[in-house]
């Protein structure tokens, strides 16, 4: 089984203006991600993704070219199985020679950011393409499901202290969730307006619901802590990247000074970083994007960070229909996998790429036992909303 093809597309959605929202990423009217096809010379096909930012809405150009440009010459002609070593040749590029053969790290100059992300959407691919290789899903080579369905969480929640408790209670009426995310940060102004709108939410939806809180990263670890005490006895089943990415220490300090359980991660890269969340004790729960961290292959590496620390694994899971399915085989095969986020903005990479659907019932979402990721991409819908060529 030999690679025959790589092609990566940048794939750009309007959203229609009446399902719109404004957060500290601004007004976001459209969706974008990278899809990434990978063609063998037996006829299979695998697909991944790769993002360009954790918001939906970011310029994708560049990370498709370092996948046309600078990997798929590397990738045309290997056997697509060799997962792992393909990782490690994309990690390292020009010295991959010396990394595997020496069995340590040699990474090429641009070892975070784009490269990585562009090394997702690959990796995705490529498991997807050894699972149907074998006609088994991809959960089983990781090990196996451990249940038939898992817990889900709406995530969304951008209405004002008005209309937040009406809007979260909406999700739970809307399809069984028992769990709902609300954005908070400096969209609001300040973390007493954030905190009220939490307060309004938790009125309306009641003790038994579980309420997350996202700043986005986007407040001081002085407004963070702030906010924390201010919601302290609404009971925040875990308050989400407090601070910046890049202020990893600050985020440990939020953690330390509060009793609201702390998540973070989908700014991160790799391993490498999520062992600083972890040494640091920044966290209680990890957040790896899949179509960021490195792809599956790496996300296995995180999670087994997240085990030997006793911390809990929840992807991050704003994305299309490849990278949702990656971090949902990953979530439902690893000890520290325990909820999957469930995107409740308009979300037309999710759910309109593919022929099938992740339909949450009771709050809870099937793993699919169909090969591979379990995904048909319709490649219509690239042609339509691709930018520049296609597969």
């Amino acid at each position: 089984m030999k690679i025959s093809r790589v092609q990566a597309t940048w794939c750009r959605v309007p959203i229609p203006e009446e399902r719109r929202f404004t957060s500290d990423f601004g007004l976001v009217s459209t969706f974008d991600s990278v899809i990434v096809r990978i063609d063998t010379e037996c006829g299979l096909t695998g697909w991944g993704e790769a993002k360009a930012g954790v918001g939906s809405a970011a310029a994708c150009a560049g990370l498709a070219a370092i996948i046309n440009l600078d990997y798929a010459p590397l990738l045309l002609g290997q056997d697509p199985r060799d997962i792992s070593r393909l990782w490690d040749v994309m990690y390292n590029t020009p010295r991959e020679g010396y990394a595997v053969a020496g069995g340590y790290a040699l990474p090429q100059l641009g070892r975070r950011g784009l490269s990585i992300a562009a090394i997702a959407g690959v990796d995705i691919a490529l498991w997807d393409i050894l699972g149907k290789s074998l006609g088994a899903p991809v959960w089983r080579l990781l090990g196996g499901r451990r249940a038939e369905r898992m817990p889900a969480y709406a995530s969304g929640g951008w209405a004002d202290v008005t209309k937040i408790g009406a809007q979260l209670k909406g999700y739970c009426d809307k399809a069984g969730f028992r769990a709902v995310k609300m954005r908070v940060g400096v969209m609001d102004g300040s973390p007493a307006r954030s905190a009220a709108r939490v307060r309004a939410a938790r009125e309306a939806l009641g003790p038994e619901i579980r309420l997350m809180a996202d700043a986005h990263g986007t407040w001081t670890v002085a407004e963070a802590r702030a906010f924390c005490r201010m919601v302290e006895d609404c009971d925040l089943f875990w308050f989400e990247e407090p601070c910046s990415a890049d202020d990893k220490a600050g985020t440990a300090e939020v953690r330390r000074c509060s009793t609201v359980p702390v998540s973070a991660g989908e700014s991160e890269f790799t391993r490498h970083d999520f062992r600083e969340l972890a040494e640091l004790r920044a966290v209680d729960v990890m957040q790896p994007d899949l179509a960021i961290a490195g792809g599956i292959t790496e996300g296995l590496r995180i999670a087994g960070i997240a085990a030997a620390y006793n911390l809990r694994l929840a992807p991050h899971l704003w994305s299309g229909a490849p990278a949702f399915a990656a971090g949902l085989h990953l979530a439902a095969t690893q000890s520290a996998g325990f909820i999957l986020e469930y995107s409740l903005g308009h979300n037309p990479m999710l759910h309109e790429l593919i022929e099938e659907s992740f339909p949450v019932e009771d709050g809870h979402v099937a793993i699919p036992d169909r090969p591979g990721l379990g995904i048909t991409v319709r490649e219509s819908f690239l042609r339509e909303y691709g930018q520049g060529s296609c597969p």
